[in-house]
């Protein structure tokens, strides 16, 4: 298993200029969405925390990104999810889609919201 120190070297390691670009506007919009955000790698993955708390996780695979926001997100954007293939808490965006920034930007605000309210 490779580790990786930074979400930048993460995202650099992926060899699809395609991919990575996909990854930097995932990074992007969770960033500019919330300011105060904390970036790390956890599970060897990109991972952001807000208030401490787990906010999302993303990664790049063969053919989707990963996006990891927690069952509640999944069962709160179940309309809007369908379509794209998801697991407990995860959603995958396929790399032959354009990726739904507005939805996962949505899903961001939500988790935020979500954190505030706890």
């Amino acid at each position: 298993m490779v580790f990786f120190m930074t979400v930048e070297i993460y995202i650099q390691s992926i060899e699809s200029e395609g991919v990575q670009d996909r990854l930097l506007k995932t990074r992007q919009l969770i960033c500019k969405a919330i300011p105060e955000v904390s970036e790390s790698i956890a599970y060897g993955l990109p991972a952001y925390k807000y208030k401490k708390k787990p906010l999302v996780y993303f990664g790049a695979f063969a053919n989707h990104i990963g996006f990891y926001a927690t069952p509640s997100a999944n069962e709160n954007f179940q309309d809007d999810l369908k379509g794209y293939k998801q697991g407990r808490g995860s959603i995958q965006f396929r790399h032959d889609r354009e990726l739904p920034l507005e939805l996962m930007e949505k899903i961001i605000l939500f988790k935020k919201n979500e954190i505030d309210l706890k």
